[in-house]
């Protein structure tokens, strides 16, 4: 039975046979009979009484007596329910892995009693968990615990774990760099809670700042947990923290391996036997005794975003917990987000930024290739691919014996193609999906649905032959190898994403996200087709574009031996941000434009997506605050429409409950066609 259903997003009462007593425990798992079938469930409190007046069904069974479901895990879980207009189920299955047996019953490296097995029952009024089930004892204990499928979750783990213990005083010279950097660590030793955005250097050790932070939280007594984008960060991180904190200090969350070890990471983290949890978006809900820090790196990622119901931003899931442990916050990054720039302009947080004249003495040399001055001396700098001066900071790079990296948007080889006599791009005949080329001598094929086009002639004027309309990272690859005969050409992408490269003359081909860390820094570094980046139609374009180019120009030396050339017009305000290497700048921009056309994060917006008969109907049972401003339809995926609906930021939890009620009531009457409901998502059009 699918229990993770709106309209039963509260808790049941349960009696407790005499037989469980011992091991039906706040945060266990259960099995109990709902609807006359058996289910899983969460049992999350126990009491003396239950105030139903009905009568009450006894559990069935204790999975197992691990209570694995912290306190302050359900109550975080709760809060990202209500902000996201979701189910408590759905939250519990982000925030707990599945269960391991195996796992649980290995010798463990410490005798004590697992962490919160004796803690305080959860106020249930306090805890109002989602589609949930109660428990009672036999003389009349209740527990509330919340029926849910199986939860999925990823982990890692680091060897020896041990006890967390107190590390001795952190050396704040790493952030000396930025002025308010010493009194963050400061405050996080003394067992403060300072909340920081953090724009970082170009050249900075990123993770060595982040382990910093971290060592100076468990000085004061404090746990940290640490969310970051992928696993190549994960592994930066992971090095960077066993330097500082010592072998088994720490666990990592991270999807890449299996079950086993995932769960066993989990359990070191919920046993108390680590104090510090780093990972991907799934450490976002990591059970960690008194949290001192969460802190994020790079959230203007994509990858931060969970891609499953009810679709929380690892951001915001962590300002909740600092919110509700009373812990430090550390945003950081190269580029600076709307939602970072808030916390600041709200108050809300402290800015930690270098002065400009350390900026301009770390900044490589940055040009555009579309200002005036440019296009007087190379007049078809405008249209051209490789511009003549992209094409000599290449050149002059590797005559000095030094790595260039080569930005592309795009990955494969061709992957969007044209005609070559009309210029009309190649659609599939089956699905009119793209056509694209997957290699010189390739056959066109759909990039939807995959079928090969190897008779394609063109609808409009019956031409068979097909030019490139977008260049891909490998074409890249080849084209820059006969440019430059005899330079090695190694490329970083989807197939094959390097980590690091020497640092010797060679071309690094490499899609947004993939840039691998060249040994002492890039000689060059060339941001191509920025059209591709700037003209998405996408509230988030620019804020974009910027965060990818500073990312990869941040891995060239500073000026004179290092520059980057990006292929744009210098007039561009996301141009002129990398140019000025000033973030915050766009960032305040950026704001300022989105709350004077009523963009989130200036508003709450949620976007409903369905058939447009079941939009209406949902859309026409919510009660909606009266200050809601209903917008659309606007054409979605597969023949759906979406609707967008605005409130202020004070109504936004009006605004959930609303939604969320509207989605119960569709449930409860089994309404044939789903909707998708999505508080301020990524992408609005």
């Amino acid at each position: 039975m699918d229990v993770g259903l709106a309209h039963l997003d509260r808790p049941f009462d349960y009696l407790v046979p005499a037989e469980l007593d011992a091991v039906a425990v706040p945060g266990t798992r259960v099995k109990v009979r709902f609807a006359g079938k058996l289910v899983d469930g969460w049992l999350l409190s126990r009491a003396d009484d239950s105030g139903h007046t009905g009568r009450l069904a006894y559990l069935e069974k204790v999975v197992s007596p691990e209570p694995v479901l912290a306190p302050e895990i359900a109550r975080l879980a709760r809060a990202v329910a209500d902000r996201y207009a979701g189910s408590l189920a759905d939250v519990l299955r982000l925030a707990v892995p599945p269960r391991h047996a195996r796992v649980e019953k290995e010798p463990r490296d410490d005798q004590s009693t697992p962490a919160d097995a004796d803690a305080p029952a959860a106020d249930p009024s306090a805890v109002r968990p989602g589609p949930t089930v109660s428990a009672t004892m036999e003389p009349g204990t209740v527990d509330p615990a919340t029926v849910r499928r199986e939860p999925t979750a990823s982990v890692t783990v680091r060897p020896e774990p041990v006890a967390p213990g107190t590390a001795g005083a952190v050396d704040p010279r790493g952030w000396r760099d930025y002025p308010t950097g010493p009194a963050l660590l400061r405050a996080l030793t003394d067992g403060r809670a300072p909340r920081a955005v953090w724009s970082a250097l170009p050249g900075e050790d990123w993770a060595a700042r982040y382990a910093d932070a971290v060592a100076a939280t468990v000085a004061g007594g404090r746990g940290a947990v640490v969310v970051v984008p992928d696993a190549r960060d994960l592994e930066r991180l992971d090095a960077a923290l066993t330097g500082v904190l010592g072998p088994g200090r720490h666990v990592s969350l991270s999807a890449a391996l299996g079950p086993a070890r995932r769960y066993r990471a989990f359990l070191a983290a919920r046993r108390g036997q680590v104090s510090v949890v780093i990972g991907t978006r799934a450490a976002m809900f990591a059970p960690v005794d008194r949290l001192g820090l969460v802190a994020i790196w790079d959230d203007g990622d994509d990858l931060h975003s969970e891609p499953r119901s009810p679709y929380p931003h690892a951001r915001d899931v962590l300002l909740t917990r600092v919110q509700l442990a009373e812990a430090g916050a550390l945003v950081g990054g190269y580029a600076r987000t709307a939602e970072a720039q808030l916390l600041l302009e709200t108050g809300w947080a402290r800015e930690v930024v270098a002065e400009r004249a350390t900026v301009r003495a770390r900044i490589p040399a940055i040009a555009p290739t579309g200002d005036d001055p440019q296009l007087a001396r190379d007049p078809g700098a405008a249209t051209a691919r490789l511009p003549s001066l992209a094409w000599t900071a290449a050149r002059d790079a590797l005559r000095q014996d030094l790595p260039v990296l080569v930005q592309v948007p795009r990955r494969g080889y061709l992957p969007s193609v044209s005609c070559a006599e009309c210029r009309t791009p190649a659609r599939c005949e089956h699905c009119s999906g793209p056509l694209a080329l997957p290699s010189a001598g390739g056959t066109p094929a759909c990039r939807w649905c995959a079928r090969v086009a190897a008779a394609y002639a063109c609808p409009h004027c019956g031409g068979r032959r097909l030019r490139a309309a977008v260049t891909g990272a490998r074409r890249t690859a080849e084209e820059l190898g006969r440019a430059f005969p005899g330079v090695p050409v190694r490329t970083s992408g989807r197939e094959e994403v390097l980590t690091d490269v020497p640092g010797g003359a060679a071309l690094v081909v490499t899609t947004p996200g993939a840039e691998p860390v060249a040994e002492g820094g890039y000689g060059a570094v060339l941001l191509l087709d920025s059209w591709a980046l700037l003209t998405r139609a996408d509230l988030r374009a620019g804020e974009e574009a910027l965060r990818r180019w500073l990312a990869a120009a941040a891995l060239a030396r500073p000026a004179p031996a290092g520059r980057v050339v990006v292929v744009a017009d210098g007039a561009l305000a996301p141009v002129q941000a990398l140019l000025r290497w000033d973030a915050a700048w766009f960032a305040g921009r950026e704001l300022a434009e989105r709350r004077e056309l009523g963009f989130p994060p200036a508003v709450r917006m949620a976007s409903v997506t369905g058939t447009a008969e079941a939009v209406a109907d949902l859309l026409g049972a919510a009660r909606l605050p009266d200050d809601a401003e209903v917008l659309g339809p606007v054409p979605a995926e597969e023949g759906r429409e979406r609707m967008l609906v605005r409130v202020p930021r004070a109504r936004a939890a009006a605004l959930a409950e609303a939604l969320h009620s509207a989605a119960g009531a569709r449930a409860a009457r089994k309404a044939a066609d789903p909707v998708r409901l999505q508080v301020d998502p990524l992408s609005l059009f």
